[in-house]
């Protein structure tokens, strides 16, 4: 779409003929008048087929034939979020005066009300809707002191999607609290919680975290889409070599592989990919995850819980019962979980989990800081699996920034990987406590990539930037 076809489309979007629809059913439908044509046909742009219904609707309504233009959903369904933002942004009295409420709405009753109302609840399934289009992970709803700004994590990078005026401060924030099952008088005090809704076709998960702040409270909503599936191993962005390695690793019949990374570095995705490629009627294919990510035909899939009693550890010890052949562990945070995880793979399990470090080596050193025997770790452990997500260089323009990747230079995100497989140099290290650099060392020489390496690999490549590497890597970027 060109930059005229965008804006005439926006300008559609908050045009009189527009505005004789409401906002919920052009979104609903991917429908957006254009104009009146010289003949005096009503020029319609869709997103998709039209049904007979919708476009008897419309003739009946406008009392004109249609001519339909076929134009991107997502570029038609931006345009509607355009003119929501618009209208929200200049605090369009008629909307406002709905909302019926421009105080802190102090009163329970009020909130709920304020809540409740069609343009609050429209105005909070657009911003989920239009985050879920673009694929951002999380949604940040922060209070300033001129209302609300929200922000998208696209690509792991946060960008500024619009503002919304004070008046609707209360009302969303109360919307928001509602569909999380949180108290909405309490803003004094942090809550979390999780909602599940339907938006079109698509199902999706939100955990909700809110923080009281200086000019009132700030949500942070994470999107777990049941829409998506697992990425095949193929697509992550590995080389050929770490590939074949991790394939191998994978396919083994006990033992313990981890992944390690900070939050948002992909860890989950890897071992989707990983129990995908495994999955098949012979194997018993068990994980427990906090929440479920992903769903997987064929593989038992079991929520972790800790505020009803089933923590990682006990549904661990519950699934040694189930007679798995493979266990994926969402999280290895504390030592009972390590504890039993390396039972589970000394008795002929192979058990899949991720791990807080900052690279491969420093997995070994972090379980035995738990207070894991190192003979137990230098036992079980197959391999370590260190990753980060780096911005993909923008096909469209290369990197000079343009429509198709917001104006960043960047559009979607690969993998850098670092596998460190265990040898029996490394095995010996670890029983004998050995520095961590020792470790290091060992591993480069059983022929391990750093994580920079391969990052500056993938930049040789045309494939992301310096900067980008740099910016998940600094700690470990050479000179």
């Amino acid at each position: 779409m060109t930059a005229n076809q965008g804006r005439d489309l926006r300008e559609a979007a908050n045009g009189p003929l527009a505005l004789r629809l409401s906002p919920r059913y052009l979104d609903e439908h991917c429908v957006l008048p254009l104009g009146i044509d010289p003949d005096g046909a009503l020029a319609t742009a869709v997103g998709g087929p039209l049904d007979l219904t919708v476009s008897d609707e419309l003739t009946r309504l406008f009392g004109r034939r249609l001519r339909l233009v076929e134009m991107p959903a997502g570029d038609i369904q931006a345009a509607i979020l355009s003119a929501q933002r618009e209208t929200v942004a200049t605090g369009d009295e008629s909307t406002a005066d709905v909302l019926a409420g421009e105080g802190d709405g102090d009163d329970i009753g009020d909130l709920h009300a304020l809540a409740n109302q069609a343009p609050v609840i429209q105005l909070v399934n657009v911003m989920l809707r239009e985050a879920l289009r673009s694929g951002a992970s999380d949604v940040h709803v922060e209070s300033t002191v001129s209302g609300l700004r929200v922000r998208f994590r696209l690509d792991g990078v946060l960008q500024e999607i619009s503002r919304l005026a004070r008046h609707y401060q209360a009302a969303v924030l109360s919307r928001i609290k509602i569909m999380a099952g949180l108290n909405i008088a309490e803003r004094r005090l942090p809550q979390d919680g999780r909602a599940r809704l339907r938006l079109g076709d698509r199902e999706i998960d939100l955990r909700v975290s809110t923080l009281p702040a200086l000019h009132g409270e700030s949500v942070v909503l994470r999107i777990l889409d049941h829409g998506a599936t697992a990425r095949d191993l193929s697509d992550l962005g590995m080389s050929h070599d770490a590939g074949e390695r991790f394939d191998s690793l994978i396919r083994r019949a006990s033992g313990i592989l981890l992944v390690t990374g900070p939050t948002g570095s992909g860890k989950t995705t890897t071992l989707y990919g990983a129990l995908a490629r495994v999955n098949r009627p012979g194997v018993k294919i068990v994980t427990v995850e906090d929440p479920v990510e992903y769903q997987i035909d064929g593989v038992t899939q079991i929520p972790a819980n800790r505020k009803a009693g089933l923590t990682f550890a006990g549904a661990l010890r519950s699934i040694l019962r189930h007679d798995p052949d493979v266990i994926m562990v969402g999280e290895m945070r504390d030592r009972e979980t390590a504890e039993v995880a390396i039972q589970a793979a000394l008795t002929g399990h192979l058990v899949f989990a991720t791990l807080h470090t900052s690279d491969a080596p420093g997995g070994v050193t972090r379980l035995v800081n738990m207070g894991i025997e190192p003979y137990l770790v230098a036992a079980t452990v197959q391999g370590i699996l260190a990753q980060r997500l780096v911005r993909v260089v923008c096909r469209s323009c290369r990197g000079s920034a343009c429509e198709a990747c917001s104006r960043t230079g960047y559009a979607g995100r690969t993998g850098i990987f670092e596998l460190m497989a265990m040898t029996e140099e490394l095995r010996a290290l670890v029983v004998a406590r050995a520095p961590l650099d020792d470790i290091r060392a060992a591993a480069q020489r059983g022929g391990m990539k750093g994580l920079y390496q391969d990052g500056m690999s993938k930049v040789e490549a045309g494939i992301t930037t310096v900067d980008e590497v740099l910016r998940v890597t600094s700690a470990d970027a050479e000179p």
